[in-house]
């Protein structure tokens, strides 16, 4: 029998069981975190990479080493900032768009794989549960 206190444990380790799982399901190519840091520039745009960093939750030493192997691999664009010469922005290229696009698809195509071979029951259960799970994101922003 689930208490109360083992849903937040219990959907804590599925969440990030399932996560993980789907993030095996891609393509080889870059790591979760290079894919990170390029959802998050999809996201916001061009970003510097203090601000980079700081979204992604690493260190500027980190976060550097992730974008330099996004530039080499063609997949980001570095510019010096503007309005100060000394900081750099990352920017997706046209390459980065595509892959990043081309891994939240296959992500994605798994998942379904994966919620069609639920039984009617479940996937219904799950259906039900989506206004839930997006109101915990709400909560987080």
């Amino acid at each position: 029998m689930t208490t109360p206190n083992d849903i937040p444990r219990r959907l804590f380790l599925t969440i990030g069981r399932l996560s993980r799982s789907l993030r095996q399901a891609g393509s080889p190519g870059p790591g979760h975190g290079a894919i990170s840091a390029m959802a998050t520039l999809g996201a916001h745009g061009q970003l510097r990479l203090g601000d980079l960093a700081a979204k992604e939750g690493v260190a500027a030493a980190t976060m550097s080493r992730i974008v330099a192997s996004l530039v080499e691999a063609g997949y980001v664009r570095r510019e010096s900032d503007p309005a100060d010469r000394r900081a750099w922005l990352a920017t997706l290229t046209e390459e980065g768009e595509q892959l990043l696009s081309g891994v939240r698809s296959t992500r994605v195509h798994e998942l379904g794989r994966r919620i069609d071979n639920l039984s009617d029951r479940d996937r219904q259960a799950l259906i039900d549960a989506l206004p839930a799970l997006e109101a915990l994101l709400d909560d987080g922003e």
